[in-house]
């Protein structure tokens, strides 16, 4: 059930027989634009609004006023709209039947977790690659913004429909390994520490703990490169394990643990190349193996195998988006911070260079975050150790309030993390906000049930007429187009938006609605928009992988 999407395709069919009629002399080759449709912001205005006249304007050229009345006029409402409306410059309102409305609640409720999911019918195989941070050091909240984003994209995604398989990429191949490594061994031997080591108390910890074993094959090393790569592989495995068991504590969990080195061991780097070089994508100069991106729009060409033949990131990049395409996905997302953006470019030219659907290949960058503690923003940097790690952060203020932080903000928004907010139990709080309105919920359920009084909306289409009542299930209807559009837009804020939204609707209705009444059929009727309620948060929340609690 999906009244947006029912709505937008009676609009498109009323314009399609408008244009068919001549009345729209729109020529046949024209792409037509997409058709908006959103609440108003004043409600006497109706409980839905469409610009698709005003954007149809300078295609058929006519005036907005006069195209939205054509459409009208050409219009078959679905049976949950009771009036359609035209109004200046030439907006399309409709309003939603009271009645209908009302009767949705059985099927809400019928449909229990199940409302809101397999919303979507051009459902695929989707990787989706995130957190994938360098096991140099603990997650802090600057990559564990990646791991919401990812963990919560999934969800949605996989509510839409999706086959969703999630991938976490260890870099264990890279310099910073060896970096890591000398940090231990300057630490172990007393020696200066490297100017791009890493100098956080967690590395002193790991040079006190190096087992026997490796702190004999390093001391036993020629050379010091090789004894930095000896304790490097072990410190990176630590961390690695520390990263594991800090996202498994949040509840994110990965289907796929992929390493770096495994690409070069296994071939794809070498399958890849070999690829990109049949399809004249790739030549030698100076010593060095390019990718030839300057093909593809890009500034310059890209190095594949230094002059050294040592491999780049770059290599590893190829031979992944090969490896991953073998395993029959559909689309690959990968989860990365801002800071990659240079590299969005060159890996979709890459995948469309060896025959893959460059479009296939998306990437969701994320903003930054800034812890602010006492009205401060705090340092955070591996390298100097001046971070918050993410356990801590969980450890102060709980697993939900940092969920719904990192969630609710579009990915291109960076994030103040308000400390003290966070950790606030009251109203001021959104996370506490929205689980306080379905524990209340939760508790109108349990009085009904002591005073042997059931949800039943039998009657619901004939009683809930008030306004507060006709607002709240107006928004318990647009959950399966909030989760159908995040999914298509790769873009979830409006998840934890929504259940705010209808938390703050409950509320209102609870104000100006008493639950429990002298009318039985009264009182059934408004049990049953609370369960419905109740359920529909429950939904919201577990996208969010957040609890909802019975009581507070």
């Amino acid at each position: 059930m999906s009244l947006r999407s029912d709505l937008v395709q009676a609009i498109a069919d009323a314009r399609d027989r408008v244009r068919a009629s001549g009345a729209l002399p729109i020529d046949a080759d024209a792409e037509l634009p997409e058709i908006g449709l959103e609440h108003p912001a004043n409600p006497a205005n109706g409980d839905w609004a469409s610009n698709v006249a005003m954007k149809l304007a300078p295609l058929a050229r006519a005036a907005p006023m006069q195209i939205a009345t054509a459409i009208v006029d050409a219009f078959e409402p679905p049976s949950f709209i009771s009036d359609v409306a035209v109004a200046p410059p030439g907006f399309l309102n409709f309003r939603v039947d009271a009645g209908a409305a009302a009767a949705s609640l059985q099927s809400i409720l019928e449909a229990g977790a199940g409302y809101g999911r397999d919303v979507r019918t051009d459902v695929g195989r989707i990787d989706v690659e995130f957190v994938s941070a360098n096991p140099t050091g603990p997650l802090h909240i600057g990559n564990a913004r990646g791991a919401f984003v990812g963990d919560v994209l999934s969800r949605v995604l996989g509510a839409a429909g999706h086959n969703v398989t999630r991938e976490y990429y260890f870099n264990d191949f890279g310099g910073q390994v060896r970096a890591l490594g000398a940090s231990v061994r300057a630490i172990r031997t007393g020696s200066p520490m490297p100017d791009d080591g890493y100098r956080g108390d967690y590395v002193r910890e790991m040079a006190a703990s190096v087992p026997d074993e490796v702190a004999r094959a390093s001391d036993a090393a020629e050379g010091d490169e090789d004894a930095d790569w000896i304790l490097g592989r072990w410190a990176s495995e630590v961390q690695r394990s520390g990263i594991e068991a800090s996202l498994a504590a949040l509840g994110v969990e990965f289907d796929v643990w992929k390493n770096e080195s495994s690409l070069h061991d296994d071939g794809w780097v070498q399958r890849a190349v070999d690829r990109l070089r049949a399809a004249g994508h790739v030549y030698e100069s100076e010593g060095a193996t390019w990718f030839r991106s300057t093909t593809f729009g890009d500034d310059r060409d890209r190095v594949i195998y230094r002059s050294n033949g040592q491999p780049t990131y770059f290599a590893a990049d190829l031979g992944y988006v090969l490896e991953k395409f073998s395993r029959e996905f559909d689309e690959l997302v990968y989860v990365w911070g801002e800071n990659h953006h240079g590299a969005v470019a060159r890996l979709r030219n890459a995948a469309g260079a060896m025959g893959f659907d460059p479009d296939a290949v998306r990437i969701v960058l994320y903003s930054w975050v800034r812890l602010v503690r006492d009205g401060e923003a705090v340092s955070m940097s591996k390298r100097s150790g001046e971070f918050i790690g993410l356990d801590d952060l969980v450890a102060e203020v709980g697993v939900d309030p940092v969920r719904w932080f990192f969630s609710s903000r579009a990915f291109t928004s960076g994030v103040d993390f308000d400390l003290e907010l966070a950790k606030r139990q009251s109203s001021e709080n959104p996370v506490y906000y929205v689980q306080y309105a379905y524990a209340r919920c939760s508790s109108i359920l349990r009085n009904a049930a002591e005073q042997s009084v059931s949800p039943d909306s039998a009657s619901a289409g004939d009683l809930l007429r008030h306004p507060a009542e006709q607002e709240l299930l107006r928004v318990l209807l647009d959950f399966p187009d909030v989760v159908a559009r995040a999914a298509q837009r790769r873009e979830t804020h409006d998840v934890p938006r929504y259940c705010y939204e209808l938390a703050t609707n409950f509320s209102a209705f609870y104000r100006d609605c008493k639950v429990i009444t002298e009318d039985a059929a009264l009182s059934g009727a408004r049990l049953a928009l609370t369960d419905a309620t109740r359920s529909v948060l429950a939904n919201g929340l577990d996208l969010l992988g957040i609890s909802a609690p019975e009581t507070m």
